[in-house]
């Protein structure tokens, strides 16, 4: 494969593409083809910050991947950890300017500080546990804020953003309790306070997910098969009562859960009530 291809991690990069075709999707409805501008616009800056990020990334792990991922482009030697770093600034840099082209103020700012974050986790708060926690997190409900104001409603996708980013910090404080022991040395949350608070803590995140989940039903959101939400939200609740005992399964069950989810959202605005 060609170095830059699988430096950007081109499946990555276009799973990213979908996502944030099915947020604007999720904020426009039926309306999303007068968007279509917006929305290549859109793909273009998802697919330069994923590439960004995963170049940045190949650039400051590079003694670790020669380990865990020789075969990439920095470890196997094609490419020098400062070109990757250069062309993951330079990446991202890319997208903050192409996003200008929506003519949206929103949506640079929200790419921008997206970038800004990117940049922060990877050269800092990865290794700060929780905080780097709170930053993936943002940055997974940031895509459906992105969605949206590609075709300017951001708000229209707040609660799913939010919901998103809430069950996120839950799955990434598990991943971390399932991770203590390969983990000597970081400052995760378990390492910080034992699994069995850290535990505690992802499961006031995945309770607050389905909480959340009710107040598009209160207020109409989305139309009657948005309410398959409720198995979504039943995972989460099991979640956060088997996370102490059994963290993988725990966060494997959320990413089930989140697919869920978001299919309901997905459904609840293709087929309005009657």
């Amino acid at each position: 494969m060609n170095k830059y291809l699988q430096l950007f991690r081109i499946g990555n990069a276009f799973m990213g593409i979908i996502g944030v075709t099915v947020a604007s999707f999720m904020a426009s409805g039926t309306g999303i083809a007068e968007h279509w501008t917006s929305l290549l616009v859109s793909a273009v800056v998802v697919f330069m910050f994923i590439a960004g990020g995963n170049s940045l990334n190949d650039s400051i792990d590079a003694e670790i991947d020669k380990t865990a991922h020789p075969e990439r482009p920095v470890p196997s030697g094609r490419m020098t950890a400062k070109e990757a770093g250069r062309v993951g600034m330079a990446m991202l840099a890319g997208s903050v300017a192409v996003s200008v082209l929506t003519f949206d103020p929103v949506c640079v700012a929200i790419v921008a500080i997206a970038c800004a974050m990117m940049v922060a986790y990877e050269l800092r708060l990865k290794q700060r546990g929780f905080v780097g926690n709170l930053t993936i997190a943002a940055l997974t409900g940031m895509t459906f804020l992105m969605g949206g104001a590609a075709v300017h409603n951001a708000e229209g996708n707040a609660i799913v953003a939010l919901m998103a980013a809430l069950v996120s910090v839950g799955r990434e404080i598990a991943k971390d309790i399932e991770d203590m022991e390969g983990d000597e040395g970081r400052l995760t949350l378990p390492m910080r306070i034992g699994a069995k608070k850290a535990a505690a803590v992802a499961s006031v995140f995945f309770v607050a997910g389905p909480v959340l989940s009710v107040v598009p039903m209160i207020l109409g959101t989305y139309g009657p098969l948005y309410y398959l939400v409720v198995a979504a939200d039943a995972i989460f609740l099991y979640c956060a009562c088997v996370v102490s005992k059994d963290p993988h399964k725990a966060q494997s069950l959320a990413k089930k859960a989140m697919m869920i989810a978001l299919v309901a959202f997905i459904l609840g605005v293709a087929v309005p009530w009657p």
